[in-house]
């Protein structure tokens, strides 16, 4: 729950640079910001994804609640995977703005650029309907669960 927790602050400051970038009239605060997104999308989000991702996993196997018995486990698992895929998949794209940012000779218009933002407002709200799903912790077993769930009372009381 603290690396989910970490992942949704890493985002929200993630958004505050992305909007520094976009509004900021200052070239160096642009070019900088696009920079920065690059290095904190690397080495602050994805290993946040990738271990909010595992320890999710984890801590589900070891619970009552498991990884495929209960609906709102295996959509948080969804929406895990899913903010974890884009992310990885976006890198090069973080790259690509990075590079077009220390280019001096590119102009500002070039360097700006409106998906950072919107991506991380995306994966802001996944993140938050993860987060509520893990609080709120919906009824509702999947057919594995309901089997599992099943098979546990034949067992504890016998044909």
């Amino acid at each position: 729950m603290t690396v989910s927790v970490g992942w949704v602050g890493a985002v929200l400051t993630f958004i505050a640079i992305a909007a520094v970038g976009l509004t900021s009239d200052d070239a160096t605060t642009v070019r900088g910001s696009y920079l920065v997104m690059d290095a904190a999308a690397r080495f602050v989000l994805v290993p946040l994804a990738l271990l909010s991702l595992a320890t999710g996993v984890v801590q589900s196997l070891g619970t009552p609640w498991g990884l495929l018995r209960h609906h709102w486990v295996v959509v948080k698992l969804l929406i895990t995977v899913l903010a974890t895929a884009v992310l990885l998949l976006y890198l090069r794209t973080f790259a690509a703005m990075a590079g077009t940012a220390a280019d001096p000779a590119a102009g500002l218009d070039a360097v700006r650029n409106p998906s950072p933002l919107v991506h991380a407002v995306l994966a802001l709200g996944l993140l938050l309907a993860a987060t509520v799903l893990g609080v709120v912790k919906p009824r509702g077993l999947t057919r594995f669960g309901r089997r599992a769930a099943e098979n546990s009372r034949n067992a504890h009381y016998g044909p």
